[in-house]
C-alpha cells in the first residue's frame, strides 16, 4: 500500500490503533503477516487472501488513514514527553498481558512501577459519602505503613476515584489514574490539578487512546478492564446496585483477581452493590487493612517511620485560604472562591495542595474543613 519511510514506531501506534485491535488479535494478525509494516505494504487484495479477513482494517484507505494519524500521534507524544508502551515490549506490565482483552498499546505521563509487588485498584460510586471518602484514606493510609511498594489503581473519576487518588498522594503512595480519553484533555477538567499531582509525586497518568480518538460513552467501561487488569486485587468501596465500579469487579473476578467490597447498611443506596457481592460470595468483606493482608497472605515489611512536618510551608495563598476555612469551620468551594475573590478553577489547585500537606480534609459534596 505505501512505501514511505516511518519510524518502527508509527506503525506500532497505526497498528495498535485499528478497529477492535487487542493483544490477542494482534498475536494473530502478526503470526500470519509477520510485521507490523509489512501489515501496512501489502495491498488490500494480497491481505485479504493471506489472512482470510473481511474486516474493514485491510482496506486501502482505511489503513492510510491510520498511517497518517499515527504520524501525527508520534509527533504529539514526543513533544509532551508521553511513553508509548507496545505489548512486546519489557517495560509492558505482566498483570496486563495476561488479560484477553488487553491493549495493543497504551500511553503514560509518569514513572510509577506497574511491576510493583502490591497493586490495588481502589473504585465506587461517583457520588461518594463521607463514610466512603474516609475509608479511603484510612485503608490507604494504614497500608501505606506496612507496604513499602503499594500502588493504588482508579479511574480518575468523581467519588470513590479521586478520593483513592488523593489519599495516596496524601500518604506518600504512587496512584496510577487508568484515563478513558487521550492524554491531550484531562476528564474530568476539575481534576486537573490531581492528575498534575499524579504525574509529579511518582505516580502515572495511563490510557490507550490516543490524542486523536473520539469521546464515547463506552470509553468508560471500556477503561475499567485496565483498572482491573493492572491490580492484584480490586476493592470496591461504595456502590449502588449497577454502575462501573460492579463492571469492573466481574472483570476482576475474569482476570482470576481477588474482589473486597466495603459492608455498608441495609438501606443505603450507595451500599446495595457492595453488600450484594458480599452475600453471593463474589467479593470477600473488607472493614479495613488488616482483612486486605489477611485475604491477599501480604506480609508487612517494616519500614522506619517518616518524619511528620508538623508546620508545613504554606504559600500566600494557601495561608489565605486556610484562615478562611478555619474561621468557617466547613466550607463550599464557591463559598470560599467568593471569599478569597478569586476564581474556583484557580483555587482548585491550592486545595489540592493544601489537601496533599495534611492541612486540610477533602469532604463531599465540594466541601473542605480544617485536618
Amino acid at each position: 500500500m505505501t512505501n514511505d519511510v516511518r519510524s518502527p514506531l508509527v506503525y506500532r501506534i497505526a497498528f495498535a490503533s485499528l478497529q477492535g485491535m487487542g493483544v490477542d488479535l494482534a498475536r494473530k494478525l502478526l503470526d500470519v503477516v509477520g510485521s507490523e509494516q509489512r501489515f501496512f505494504e501489502m495491498s488490500e487484495k494480497d491481505l485479504r487472501a493471506l489472512t482470510r479477513g473481511r474486516s474493514k482494517i485491510y482496506r486501502d484507505d482505511y489503513r492510510r488513514d491510520c498511517l497518517q494519524r499515527a504520524a501525527s500521534e508520534e509527533a504529539f507524544i514526543r513533544e509532551h514527553g508521553i511513553s508509548a508502551t507496545y505489548y512486546t515490549d519489557e517495560a509492558y506490565p505482566h498483570r496486563l498481558i495476561e488479560a484477553p482483552d488487553a491493549p495493543a498499546m497504551f500511553y503514560s505521563l509518569g514513572q510509577c512501577n506497574l511491576e510493583s509487588a502490591h497493586v490495588i485498584s481502589v473504585v465506587g460510586t461517583r457520588h461518594a459519602t463521607q463514610y466512603g471518602s474516609r475509608f479511603c484514606d484510612t485503608l490507604i493510609g494504614e497500608l501505606a505503613t506496612r507496604l513499602p511498594d503499594l500502588v493504588v489503581v482508579s479511574g480518575l473519576a468523581y467519588g470513590i476515584d479521586i478520593a483513592a487518588h488523593r489519599a495516596a498522594i496524601k500518604h506518600g503512595v504512587p496512584t496510577v489514574a487508568v484515563l478513558p480519553r487521550g492524554l491531550n484533555c484531562i476528564y474530568p477538567a476539575a481534576h486537573r490539578p490531581d492528575a498534575v499531582a499524579i504525574a509529579k509525586r511518582g505516580g502515572m497518568l495511563l490510557t490507550d487512546y490516543t490524542s486523536q480518538d473520539q469521546v464515547q460513552k463506552g470509553n468508560f467501561l471500556a477503561r475499567n478492564r485496565i483498572v482491573a487488569a493492572l491490580s492484584d486485587c480490586t476493592v470496591v468501596v461504595e456502590s449502588a446496585g449497577s454502575g462501573g465500579a460492579l463492571v469492573t469487579a466481574s472483570l476482576a473476578m475474569s482476570y482470576n483477581r481477588d474482589v473486597m467490597a466495603v459492608p455498608g447498611r441495609c438501606g443505603d443506596e450507595f451500599s446495595a452493590g457492595c453488600n450484594k457481592l458480599i452475600a453471593t460470595n463474589k467479593a470477600a468483606l473488607i472493614t479495613g487493612a488488616d482483612d486486605l493482608m489477611a485475604t491477599m497472605r501480604w506480609e508487612s515489611a517494616r519500614q522506619e517511620p517518616k518524619p511528620m512536618e508538623l508546620f508545613p510551608e504554606l504559600t500566600r495563598e494557601e495561608q489565605a485560604a486556610v484562615d478562611v476555612i478555619r474561621d468557617r469551620g466547613e466550607i463550599h468551594i464557591n463559598a470560599l472562591a467568593e471569599a478569597l475573590g478569586v476564581p474556583v478553577y484557580k483555587l482548585m489547585s491550592t486545595l489540592v495542595e493544601l489537601d496533599y500537606k495534611k492541612v486540610i480534609t477533602t469532604l463531599p459534596g465540594c466541601r473542605y474543613s480544617m485536618a
